[in-house]
């Protein structure tokens, strides 16, 4: 994971809704092929990965559903806004992910988009399993019960 102290990555887009709805086992650092229009979007900062997913078809990796905003000075040559993105992962990493997908009832989420320190545009996807209502009951109630705490800490000390 990247963290959030690190002056030469930054953030472009961030699914926060997939580590409450997915239990996360693994995770990976992928690259993306973008349009130029695109990669000039996403420095404007617009992108949504809240809806989207990754998914291995005839042996490519492929991120599906990731909104990318128009670049307005891109008129003519401009890109979809929804289409379908390759990844670019190794071929060890990509059966990988195939087989946690095909075998072990996995699916592969993206966790959030950002620049790296060179500049070039990263995905963070996620090996995850689907939790059930109760799972984020339990998730929630964590949640609560620390914030509870940390309120409770801080007024005694």
């Amino acid at each position: 994971m990247v963290p959030k102290s690190d002056p030469n990555s930054k953030l472009i887009a961030e699914n926060r809704r997939a580590r409450f709805d997915y239990a996360i086992e693994d995770d990976l650092e992928v690259g993306i092929i973008l349009f130029g229009s695109e990669v000039k979007s996403l420095r404007q900062g617009g992108s949504n990965i809240g809806e989207s997913y990754a998914s291995v078809e005839n042996g490519e990796l492929w991120l599906i559903n990731g909104y990318i905003a128009p670049y307005l000075q891109a008129k003519t040559w401009g890109h979809e806004e929804r289409r379908r993105r390759k990844l670019l992962v190794s071929r060890r990493e990509l059966a990988r992910l195939w087989n946690a997908t095909a075998r072990e009832g996995m699916t592969l989420v993206p966790i959030r988009m950002y620049f790296n320190d060179r500049g070039i545009v990263k995905l963070k996807i996620g090996i995850a399993k689907g939790k059930k209502l109760a799972d984020k009951r339990e998730t929630s109630a964590k949640r609560d019960w620390n914030r509870q705490k940390a309120r409770l800490l801080k007024q005694n000390s």
